[in-house]
């Protein structure tokens, strides 16, 4: 036991290194193994195995339950039943009656490559330099230059078993070599043991970059084009989020979709450059970029500076273009056996002089799928620096598109929640109702922009929900309306757009009429009657120039229908609320926005109006202890029960989650049932 932990941990180790450093491989992308045996408990006898990580697993992040565990002999013994390149598919089924032991992770389509190699130690990896040479038109001859005969070259062949059992045979043909180059792929090394696997993964990698380097040309994408220069920072900003609802909508035409936005420097400059057009239009090459990226990425051919109405008039028709093109490309290749077509919007819009906008089925995906690109670029760089960039066929592209193995991967993929692909905006997040629904909306599949004055508050609760792939803070005063365009153009700039926005900040102050103050009024209409009408304008300005539809609901109160005491301000400017739910939803559902009110009552615990002040004047106008205002709200409701934040936040979820799609204008009372504020 105490060599197998070993084995495990010293490959675990391995492939965290590799996987934390980008210059090696992508994100999930490549695999690692290493050989060693183990007590087979049925016999009681030593049995050879090989641990290799599982499909759809990351390098950087791997554990133990990530491996898949085979044995050796049954993998190997699959060479004498292997019925051929045109039946490769069917080995990755036959991989499972090779499993050793109950649980861990489904072996990869790479499974073969380190089962066969005879070493001890394989590392498959996607490094940005190897890759280079891989689609390097002339990348065999290069790859003798650079390695001699330490690095063999293998050309393109689809992953699985033969490619396995082709580099197995190299590698019995090379007793010199430490691994391959693989045509269009990326790279393989082996090594006797795990530390000498590594270095040679990390010699192969470090010479392709230090030729790439030290022989490449200085300026592989050609001349900057005039006017295609990067904008500065704040007008390069502003311009994305304001194209960023516009490009997310086109990219959704099939199916809803969650934006990124990357502006990185070598995204910047490679669509600056005379040769990004022609570089662009032909697409990845890496299996693992193109998956992530599509087969090409859209290319927007103005400058930066061009007027906004024109540039977004230019990118529908680049869409409708881009859209006819991929139709084309599936009909070309398609077979009666494809899969159909998945969607034929673009995961990738290049935009020079802004950035890119990459998409996926949430935030995670779209985020990875702008890292592959970004590695495509340092690919591309690469080859055209010591060669010319030369990727596989379409016609392979589409072999691996729309492979079935790859679909039945996606079939396996859990429901999505109701939420999922949805941004919502949450204003007074920070803390009590605000903090409930984002966290609900979260739970749900949304990806959440938790807004609130308190910057520190809204920080504590974005990072209670998650990474800021679900959440991002932002610090937002309701009254300041460049403040909430900005918060807006924040949303665009995270997740692509805005999708459900509630307005729920709000503060009270309990006074009889004559002791209100102008200032008193005047605060509290600012915050909720002004506040939710400048949140909605933003929002839905963000939401038309979308196209998809959308949500807002307004947090009103019971208060905007019930006269109670002392209560003037309050009430009035939740009254006002609660008309401008009525007129938004008259007006705004021609675009498909939907808007809809929540009518609370009550919620004492983990409010912050309560606890700033509002529970004691409350209490002190009922006439009872501060403490019990809860229970005593409670009592006199129908239900007898105290209603919490989780309550409100229940009803946001009901309104937004797809069951009510056909309800517009509403106001949900979650007041546990108070008479006079039934809504007639």
């Amino acid at each position: 036991m105490g060599c197998l932990m070993s084995t495990v941990e010293e490959l675990i180790s391995r492939s965290n290194r590799l996987g934390a450093d980008p210059r090696n491989t992508n994100y999930a992308g490549g695999n690692t193994s290493a050989k060693g045996s183990d007590v087979d408990p049925v016999t009681g006898q030593p049995v050879d195995l090989v641990w290799v990580k599982g499909s759809g697993g990351d390098l950087g992040t791997l554990t133990p339950a990530g491996l898949a565990v085979l044995r050796l002999d049954r993998l190997r013994a699959l060479t004498e039943v292997y019925p051929g390149v045109e039946r490769e598919d069917e080995m990755v089924a036959a991989f499972d009656y090779c499993l050793h032991g109950r649980g861990g992770a489904a072996p990869s389509i790479d499974t073969a490559m380190h089962g066969l190699v005879d070493a001890a130690h394989v590392d498959h990896l996607h490094p940005d330099a190897g890759i280079a040479f891989a689609t390097a038109a002339d990348g065999e001859a290069l790859t003798k230059e650079c390695f001699g005969d330490r690095v063999v070259w293998v050309p393109w062949r689809r992953p699985g078993f033969q490619l396995g059992l082709d580099i197995a045979a190299v590698k019995a043909a090379n007793p010199r070599a430490i691994g391959v180059i693989l045509g269009g792929h990326g790279i393989t090394a082996w090594g006797a043991t795990s530390e000498e696997c590594e270095a040679n993964s990390l010699e192969i990698i470090r010479a392709a970059q230090a030729f790439i380097d030290e022989r490449g040309r200085p300026e592989p994408f050609g001349a900057v084009v005039e006017g295609y220069t990067r904008l500065p920072e704040a007008e390069r900003h502003a311009r994305a989020a304001a194209l960023a609802p516009v490009i997310r909508g086109l990219a959704s035409t099939d199916r809803p979709q969650v934006g990124h936005f990357t502006d990185s420097d070598a995204v910047l400059d490679f669509v600056s450059r005379a040769e990004h057009p022609r570089l662009a239009t032909l697409g990845t090459s890496c299996p693992d970029h193109f998956l992530r990226t599509k087969v090409r990425p859209l290319v927007l051919d103005l400058p930066p500076t061009a007027p906004l109405d024109e540039t977004v008039a230019r990118l529908k028709e680049l869409h409708a273009a881009y859209r006819d093109d991929y139709r084309a490309y599936y009909d070309r290749f398609a077979t009666s056996d494809s899969p159909p077509m998945r969607g034929a919007d673009p995961a990738i819009v290049l935009v020079p002089g802004v950035g890119m906008f990459s998409f996926g089925a949430n935030k995670q995906t779209a985020r990875v799928a702008g890292e592959f690109y970004v590695n495509a670029i340092n690919v591309m760089r690469g080859a055209e620096a010591i060669s010319s960039y030369a990727p596989i066929d379409e016609s392979e592209k589409f072999r691996i598109e729309y492979w079935e193995l790859e679909e039945a991967k996606l079939r396996r993929m859990p429901k999505p929640k109701p939420l999922a692909t949805r941004v919502a905006l949450v204003t007074g997040a920070g803390s009590g109702i605000g903090r409930a629904i984002a966290l609900r909306l979260a739970a749900e599949g949304a990806c959440v922009v938790v807004a609130d004055r308190d910057g520190s508050a809204a920080a504590s609760v974005a990072a209670e929900i998650g990474g800021t792939d679900v959440a991002v803070p932002f610090t937002v005063d309701v009254t300041d309306e460049a403040g909430i365009r900005a918060a807006v153009d924040a949303t665009a700039l995270a997740f692509g757009g805005v999708d459900l926005v509630v307005n729920n900040a709000g503060l009270s102050i309990s006074k009889p009429l004559l002791d209100t103050t102008e200032a008193d009024w005047d605060l509290q209409h600012d915050v909720m009657a002004k506040g939710s009408f400048l949140v909605a304008k933003a929002a839905a300005r963000a939401m038309v120039a979308q196209g998809m539809g959308g949500d807002i609901v307004y947090i009103s109160s019971k208060n905007s229908v019930f006269a109670g005491p002392n209560n003037v301000a309050y009430g009035a400017a939740k009254a006002d609320q609660a008309h401008q739910v009525r007129l938004l939803a008259a007006e705004l559902g021609e675009h498909g926005i939907r808007v809809n009110g929540v009518n609370p009552d009550g919620v004492v615990r983990g409010s912050g109006i309560f606890a700033g002040g509002w529970g004691a004047q409350r209490a002190a106008v009922y006439g009872v202890p501060e403490e019990e205002l809860g229970a005593y709200y409670a009592k006199r409701t129908l239900l007898k029960r105290e209603v919490l934040p989780e309550h409100v936040a229940n009803a946001v979820f009901v309104l937004t989650a797809g069951e009510l799609s056909h309800t517009t204008g509403l106001h949900v009372p979650v007041d546990a049932g108070v008479a006079a504020a039934f809504l007639r």
